[in-house]
């Protein structure tokens, strides 16, 4: 019953919410129906909408699994921004430094840059918190800005390709990694869904595997859901609070793996659609369990990808009715404590268990 209650809330949240948007739609003069014609259909249209609603939900699966780990320890990571920038550049970095390289040392390389460099990002804060006590909240939101600065720095003064873009030169053919239309028939490779939509599934069953099948993930479960408990059972909260944030740090770094390796072949200044925001709202909607987050993560790309077309194709609604609808999900979600409260309040939950 449980669980059923898990998935019941996320659902009407996302219900409510179009109901919401639809009556916004109408206040404006259109027609809500129309508009989420558009919305969907342009979204779940083969082969092109759904080739780029996998490429829109790959860096939100990351973020989403970032934020879901350090929330499992009782940690707030609001710093995926910036680790995922971090990331994108050192990946970049390394394919332009070791270009020669052949491809069975540059790829692994490249893979190795964005994990350690956004897990070290992660892990600042952590140690911040584990040693100092300070707010993990206020030194990621910092670090966001401090990381975006350096990549910008780096790429104007050091690594720019010629030319108008703040983008550095492109990494080394060898770092590329293949386009899902390689392998899947009718999905042109000019799609830029890669392989890393397939790495971000896979890093959903190691996470689950991690949290919930190994001593480890045990403990820091336990330091998010009672570190007094934790410490009393032997558990060291400092030791887990920076582990947790180090894999989230390093979860949201694997972003660069898409979009340099796979997408760009080289580091765009300013990249990110807020992908470090909102995968504290895929985690929220997913309920921070991995099932949940693929979930969340399509629907956000759903979104995503549609708005585009109702903004191009709709006469008065814009794409901003994505960030309306985004947002009242997330209230609505958030909203879930006090519907519980309400129904605890009537019996209805003590009845539904028995």
């Amino acid at each position: 019953m449980i669980f059923l209650r898990q998935l019941l809330f996320p659902l009407i949240a996302v219900i409510a919410a179009f109901i919401v948007g639809g009556i916004l739609i109408l206040i404006i003069g259109d027609n809500p129906i129309e508009a989420y014609r558009l919305l969907l259909g342009s979204a779940l249209s083969w082969p092109d909408g759904i080739g780029y609603t996998l490429f829109y939900a790959t860096p939100l699966i990351f973020t989403g699994l970032a934020v879901l780990v350090a929330f499992r320890c009782g940690l707030l990571n609001i710093g995926a921004e910036g680790q995922l920038y971090v990331a994108a550049f050192a990946t970049a970095w390394v394919g332009i430094s070791f270009a020669n390289m052949t491809a069975w040392i540059l790829l692994p390389l490249c893979f190795l840059a964005a994990i350690l460099a956004g897990g070290v990002w992660g892990a600042i804060p952590g140690i911040l918190k584990a040693r100092f006590g300070s707010h993990e909240v206020i030194n990621t939101i910092m670090l966001n800005f401090v990381a975006v600065a350096l990549c910008s720095y780096f790429t104007q003064y050091h690594y720019k390709n010629p030319g108008p873009i703040m983008e550095t030169t492109a990494i080394g053919g060898g770092a590329h990694i293949a386009r899902l239309g390689r392998f899947v028939p009718g999905l042109p490779e000019r799609i830029p869904v890669n392989v890393a939509f397939l790495l971000a599934l896979l890093c959903c069953l190691l996470v689950y595997l991690f949290l919930w099948r190994t001593k480890w993930g045990y403990e820091l479960r336990a330091t998010g859901t009672n570190p007094t408990a934790a410490a009393y059972g032997g558990i060291s909260i400092r030791k887990q609070i920076i582990i947790a944030m180090t894999i989230s740090g390093s979860l949201a770094g694997m972003v660069g793996i898409n979009e340099v390796l796979g997408y760009r072949y080289r580091y765009y200044d300013g990249f990110s659609d807020n992908y470090g925001f909102t995968g504290i709202a895929v985690a929220l909607l997913g309920r921070n369990h991995p099932v949940g987050v693929v979930v969340a993560a399509l629907l956000f790309a759903v979104l995503q990808r549609g708005g585009i077309h109702v903004d191009g194709f709709s006469e008065y609604v814009t794409k901003d009715i994505v960030q309306v609808l985004q947002g009242t999900i997330i209230l609505f979600v958030a909203a879930e404590a006090f519907f519980s409260g309400s129904f605890n309040r009537f019996g209805l939950l003590k009845r539904a268990k028995v």
